[in-house]
């Protein structure tokens, strides 16, 4: 028997494929609708600039109105860069989390560093793609025990528009960019497990992002 699937696609009226602010709540970020680079969008920012990146920092998310997320595929496309005033180590961080706990007490996030994918440093640029689980496995804990196998490399512009698109079944997640048939990061063990929980949109400390064209594909 063929999976059935079930597919939200969030727009506000017309032809606009920004997320409408209605949709989701977003109590650490100013949230509006623009048009960015040509395209209708939500941009995200932090309320607070932070000063100073750890990993604590500033950053937040919109969770979704919706139904809980378990298994199929998040399609977004997005933008993040540096926000005007962010310390030197803001990388534009931009992403999406997933199956989110407890109203964001915990959840999977898989984002992407913009602003290493073209930096002339091969070191920053194998870490342009990050999964991480909040709060307990964030990206430094990974790093340090198992370098290199949550973050990889794929080729991003700064402050340019990326097609996003993670496929999840059970404990798995692959992350597709820019349309590749080929995933630049495979996640084999999720660790918050085979749950289900609310989509959000996501930005990093010290980030300007833009999201627009929401597609969740849920498999039933």
């Amino acid at each position: 028997m063929k999976p059935l699937f079930c597919l939200l696609a969030l727009s506000v009226p017309g032809f606009s494929q920004a997320i409408p602010t209605a949709s989701f709540d977003a109590p650490k970020l100013d949230a509006s609708i623009v048009t960015y680079k040509g395209k209708a969008a939500t941009r995200l920012m932090d309320r607070a600039p932070t000063t100073a990146l750890d990993n604590t920092g500033n950053g937040g998310i919109a969770l979704l109105k919706a139904a809980p997320f378990h298994n199929g595929s998040i399609e977004v496309n997005v933008a993040g860069q540096p926000a005007t005033g962010s310390p030197e180590a803001a990388r534009g961080f931009v992403g999406i989390a997933f199956r989110v706990q407890n109203g964001a007490a915990k959840y999977e996030l898989i984002y992407l560093r913009p602003t290493n994918g073209r930096a002339d440093d091969m070191l920053r640029r194998n870490h342009s793609v990050q999964y991480e689980a909040e709060p307990d496995w964030p990206w430094s804990r990974l790093r340090s025990e198992t370098p290199g196998v949550y973050e990889s490399y794929v080729d991003l512009e700064t402050g340019a528009w990326a097609k996003y698109r993670i496929v999840v079944k059970g404990v798995r997640a692959e992350l597709y960019v820019n349309g590749a048939t080929q995933p630049c990061l495979i996640v084999k063990d999720l660790k918050l497990g085979d749950i289900a929980g609310p989509v959000a949109l996501w930005v990093g400390p010290g980030t300007e992002a833009w999201f627009a064209d929401l597609k969740v594909n849920r498999e039933q």
